[in-house]
């Protein structure tokens, strides 16, 4: 172990302790303080909006000014105000009945939230300020202190989030800590009271691992390959403006991006003339076009890259979404890729076995309906499953037969929006939900008080030795069918 290593190990857990020590000395955390620090949360990023524009602009080397709004200021702020406005309600104690004859001699049951203590929160590159301040909403609604790993993808993002974090709270609130891999490495190995990480599959493993030596529960919210069914029913251009506007969002760099197309052999044709006229319609131009993101660094655009590189080898058909014929090619060093079409790919090619995180859009077809829902069972559990169409038997057989995190019919994306729903993966696409109240509970101990009646239970039913007939009927009242 080296001097730094050592030296990082240190720095992050005596910070941990520090919040620990300040969080019990403090004892109760009331809802007026909870408020006021989330109010500090809205406060800056609204002050630091233009600097962090600025920054995601920097990383990404073009990334517009409305998507940065959109999807990570505006993001971030939704659900910090609807934490605000409902976590008084959120932390009423709720009542349960109390078991028969407990209930009817006066015993009382009810469940009071209670904060974990501290939560480490392990953030993305692709929405940094969104996936670091969204889920500070229900971390600090119920009670919390929070210590925040940010991706080294994004620097100068991390940067202005450091200062932002520092002049929003005491650092034994909240605490940011930018770096590489050394300190990603340490930070998930810290015995936090909850983790949460957003971020790849791949890396999950390791950080659950590195959290299961301290026992340390965590929310993972990882991605797959989320599928698009298209339906004979659906209106296809309206279906296919909903699928390419979440596709070229960010140029696809998103964990709910469409993944994949799934449409009927005999309207193959359709679609693709549909993804040309919208994209056309959204992009005219590309390359100088501030509002199409750039891949993020150099070696995700060669990962990109090399799945085409795959796909041209193995003689599938592909079809570049360019409107303007650009010439991408002369101009690798801005690291943009058009929307790219992979016509029916086969199984084994990367593009159908990795997630995309890009404009890549595989379309494959079928003759049957129920083939689709076969196709993605057949794979692993994606973060999202989306349908298009009208047809309410299919509707139904891709709500009930399939298993996916979340589910949008006729549009995708936008249940993330939703913020009374929860957001998760299940299996490899993740673990755990939050959002709204369902993150309030995830982030905080849902504890069990029971208040017993004034009546001795125990000898009314004869579970104080030594055992008599009132033993033998309560055991004869409660050992049947």
């Amino acid at each position: 172990m080296t001097n730094i290593t050592t030296e990082i190990e240190a720095s992050l857990r005596a910070r941990l302790d520090a919040q620990r020590q300040d969080y019990l000395q403090q004892g109760e955390v009331s809802a007026k303080l909870r408020i006021d620090r989330i109010d500090r949360g809205i406060d800056v990023l609204l002050k630091y909006q233009d600097k962090l524009v600025e920054a995601l602009n920097s990383d990404f080397s073009c990334r517009s000014r409305q998507v940065t709004l959109l999807t990570d200021i505006a993001a971030s702020l939704t659900p910090l105000k609807h934490a605000r406005k409902h976590l008084k309600s959120w932390m009423k104690p709720q009542r349960r009945p109390s078991s028969f004859p407990f209930n009817l001699l006066g015993g009382r049951s009810h469940i009071e939230y209670q904060p974990l203590g501290i939560v480490g929160v392990i953030s993305p590159w692709n929405f940094p300020v969104n996936l670091t301040f969204g889920p500070l909403a229900g971390i600090l609604a119920a009670g919390n202190r929070v210590m925040i790993k940010p991706s080294e993808f994004t620097p100068a993002t991390s940067d202005v989030m450091s200062e932002m974090v520092s002049n929003a709270w005491d650092a034994n609130e909240v605490a940011l800590f930018t770096g590489g891999p050394d300190v990603g490495q340490a930070f998930s190995a810290l015995p936090f009271d909850h983790l949460l990480f957003t971020g790849a599959t791949s890396v999950a493993r390791h950080i659950m691992a590195a959290a299961a030596r301290n026992l340390v529960p965590v929310t993972l919210e990882l991605g797959g390959k989320s599928p698009v069914i298209i339906s004979r029913t659906a209106n296809i251009e309206q279906s296919i403006e909903r699928v390419m506007l979440g596709k070229t969002l960010n140029a696809g760099q998103i964990c709910l991006a469409p993944d994949y197309l799934l449409v009927p052999e005999e309207l193959l044709e359709t679609v693709i003339s549909t993804v040309q006229k919208v994209v056309g319609a959204m992009y005219p131009t590309m390359l100088q076009n501030p509002e199409y993101t750039a891949i993020v660094n150099e070696r995700h655009y060669q990962r990109l890259t090399g799945y085409l590189q795959e796909a041209t080898q193995r003689g599938v058909r592909i079809m570049s979404v360019n409107p303007a014929g650009e010439d991408f090619d002369a101009h690798k060093d801005q690291r943009k890729i058009p929307p790219t079409l992979i016509i029916n790919p086969h199984d084994d090619m990367q593009v159908m076995e990795e997630e995309l995180f890009g404009p890549l859009l595989p379309i494959l077809t079928y003759k049957d309906f129920a083939e689709t829902i076969h196709y993605v069972n057949a794979h692993p559990r994606p973060l999202a499953a989306y349908y298009f169409g009208h047809n309410k038997q299919e509707e139904q057989a891709v709500l009930s037969q399939t298993t996916s995190g979340g589910v949008c019919i006729n549009d995708v994306i936008m249940h993330i929006m939703q913020e009374e729903l929860p957001f998760g993966g299940v299996g490899p696409s993740g673990m755990g939900a939050y959002h709204g109240v369902d993150g309030f509970r995830t982030f905080s101990h849902a504890k069990s008080v029971y208040r017993q009646t004034r009546f001795n239970i125990g000898k009314l039913g004869g579970m104080l030795p030594p055992y008599g007939k009132a033993t033998e009927q309560t055991i004869k009242m409660q050992v049947k069918r």
